[in-house]
């Protein structure tokens, strides 16, 4: 499962973290998952909850942002998202076409994103 191993990174920096600031507990943690990382939310949380059990960050609360794709054509200059039909993201590497003009000049602006953007801990 490709969201317990991108968690167990979130965890440990969030209780590494909280531990160097001499905190007695993690009590939030939150992250931004772009829509292109196939990432899927509610199974990032379940892994949060299953690695968080004995730690300092037990009961944590886990927000997650998902940031919408966004796509620049360079050849017509579109901006926006993606075409309706996605059938070519379900690719490891993900094939767009602008959905403007067609071509396949384009450039992923958002959504690949992964990232661990807030920790509140709790400080004695």
């Amino acid at each position: 499962m490709h969201e317990f191993s991108v968690m167990q990174s979130v965890v440990s920096t969030a209780l590494s973290v909280a531990r160097g600031r001499g905190a007695s507990r993690v009590l939030a943690v939150s992250m931004k998952v772009g829509e292109l990382t196939h990432l899927n939310p509610e199974q990032l949380k379940l892994a949060f909850e299953a690695l968080t059990e004995d730690t300092e960050a037990r009961g944590a609360e886990l927000t997650i942002e998902v940031v919408r794709a966004k796509l620049r054509c360079r050849r017509c200059g579109y901006e926006g998202g993606p075409p309706s039909t996605l059938e070519s993201l379900q690719l490891p590497i993900p094939i767009v076409r602008c959905p403007s003009c067609g071509g396949f000049d384009v450039e992923v602006e958002a959504g690949r994103e992964c990232m661990l953007t807030s920790i509140k801990v709790a400080l004695p």
